[in-house]
């Protein structure tokens, strides 16, 4: 090959041709025969390709690989400004979350069993172990947790409906609802009356919020708060719009759950 060029424009030029093609990423990746979300990372820059990877994609996308690694390579198309959340919004959706309130319920008892005897896990640090769970589970599974749907703001991510769930469960005497001072500033705080029932949680998806409860639970408001504020998914999601899952595939460290090194 007549050169080395940057994986960063390796990425770039695969999408670009990917685009020309009309093929999404869930179409390219099947024929490649590597996962959708490695196969963001590589058009990202974020991901190493191995020559067999690269002779699969000139192959499909037809190009010549000399040429291809040649800096003057151009596809002769006008793309568009190759960044991160252009990169998401010209990627195809495969998956719309859709709630499933029973899940939704039994995860969240699952975590307050565990976490509301902490004296810092109020609403804030609840709502946020309800966000980092649902997005771990699906940037490692590629499927919903729950399916609730999240929004950007001012606090945080927060999700829909919780404030009907919650009073649900407080009339059916599944939840109480405390209000206690802490650090001098008020709190609401949530407790369960009943067990959760675990025949509702798949083995993966308690490890994941077991995941998340080991990391965080301990954390205040603030510090939780922060962290989510750094998230890809709050970044590049708009004030007050819904926070999209698909962009859980564009963590870098220490918020990526997933080795996108290797294909599961």
């Amino acid at each position: 090959m007549k050169g080395t060029i940057s994986k960063q424009l390796i990425g770039q030029r695969i999408a670009e041709l990917r685009k020309m093609k009309k093929l999404s990423q869930e179409e390219l990746a099947k024929k490649v025969d590597i996962s959708r979300p490695s196969l963001t990372q590589i058009e990202l820059g974020k991901r190493n390709i191995d020559i067999l990877e690269l002779q699969k994609f000139a192959m499909i996308l037809g190009f010549s690989l000399d040429e291809f690694m040649s800096e003057n390579f151009s596809t002769n198309h006008n793309s568009e400004v190759n960044d991160e959340s252009q990169a998401y919004y010209t990627t195809k959706r495969i998956s719309t979350p859709k709630l499933s309130i029973n899940k939704f319920k039994n995860v969240l008892l699952y975590i307050l069993e565990r976490c509301a005897g902490k004296p810092n896990v109020g609403e804030t640090v609840l709502y946020k172990l309800l966000y980092f769970s649902d997005f771990n589970y699906y940037e490692l599974y590629e499927e919903h947790l729950t399916g609730a749907i999240y929004r950007k703001l001012p606090y945080g991510p927060v999700p829909q409906k919780l404030d009907a769930i919650i009073e649900q469960m407080i009339e059916s005497d599944k939840l109480q609802r405390v209000k206690t001072i802490y650090h001098g500033y008020a709190q609401t705080r949530y407790l369960p009356l009943v067990k959760t029932n675990l025949t509702e949680l798949k083995a993966s998806e308690k490890d994941v919020i077991d995941k998340v409860i080991g990391q965080m639970s301990d954390w205040s408001a603030t510090v939780i708060s922060d962290y989510s504020h750094k998230d890809m998914p709050w970044m590049a999601s708009k004030e007050g719009e819904e926070i999209n899952y698909e962009l859980a595939f564009y963590r870098e460290a220490p918020f990526s759950v997933r080795n996108y090194g290797e294909d599961l």
